[in-house]
């Protein structure tokens, strides 16, 4: 039993990240069904390790090389798997009219005008957001941001339908179920114990906001999501999140 949970969680790293696992965990479709839970403790680890790199930069760099540095290393550690699909959702909906034809465009490794306008687009909001913070907050923004932008993915996963009949998420397609969702919630939710209320509450509500926006345009134009909706999501949620944080009402 405990080997077979090892196995799914390893499975996630290895599928959303390029972090090495162990030689012994196999290649199993059950296990990465079942991987979609630890979406928001993979975000942990992530979210982590770019603090760190945060932390560690930023004693011989001014903050924006530090920041710099953080994004550029959580981007090398998953692949740029997200952001690989926030541009491709942003071709698909900019240049599709309706299912099949936005479909086929994400489904195309080009990238387009839509896409890579808003690829920069968003890279450049997210370090424009992280620089704002001081420097004790930023490495606790970066790991909550990271950890609740999966959860939003996990939300999507648990209300919307698969809309294809293949793709990179297929293997993770089927309704996460109510107690993969609580699973999945408490890792999301419990760096943002550490962030302080009134911040917090802006942040929360605006990066709920993204997500059911988002959902909302994935069911009425494509009756459901991809992967690449999966990793909008996730993009967007996050820096929504980390411009709540920086609301200010005073």
């Amino acid at each position: 039993m405990l080997k077979q949970e090892l196995e799914t969680f390893f499975g996630a790293i290895r599928f959303f990240t390029r972090l090495p696992v162990p030689a012994w965990v196999g290649h199993s479709s059950e296990s990465l069904q079942k991987s979609s839970r630890y979406m928001p403790l993979i975000g942990l680890i992530v979210g982590g390790l770019g603090a760190l790199v945060f932390v560690g930069t930023s004693y011989f760099w001014p903050k924006t090389l530090a920041v710099l540095a953080s994004m550029i290393a959580t981007l090398r550690i998953t692949g740029v798997f997200h952001e690989d699909g926030w541009s491709d959702m942003i071709d698909g909906f900019g240049g599709g009219w309706e299912k099949t034809q936005i479909l086929s465009i994400m489904k195309d490794s080009r990238i387009g005008n839509y896409g890579a306008v808003g690829l920069v687009m968003m890279l450049l909001g997210k370090f424009c957001a992280l620089i704002e913070f001081d420097m004790q907050q930023l490495p606790l923004a970066l790991i909550a941001g990271h950890a609740f932008s999966r959860l939003c993915a996990n939300f999507v996963m648990h209300r919307l339908d698969y809309a294809r009949d293949e793709g990179k998420a297929k293997p993770l397609s089927t309704h996460i179920s109510n107690g993969e969702l609580l699973f999945a919630t408490f890792c999301g939710v419990l760096p943002l114990l550490f962030l302080p209320p009134a911040q917090l509450i802006p942040a929360v509500l605006l990066a709920l906001l993204a997500t059911v926006w988002l959902a909302r345009m994935f069911r009425r134009r494509i009756g459901g999501y991809t992967g690449d909706c999966l990793g909008a999501v996730q993009q967007f949620s996050e820096v929504a999140f980390y411009c709540g944080l920086l609301c200010r009402f005073s």
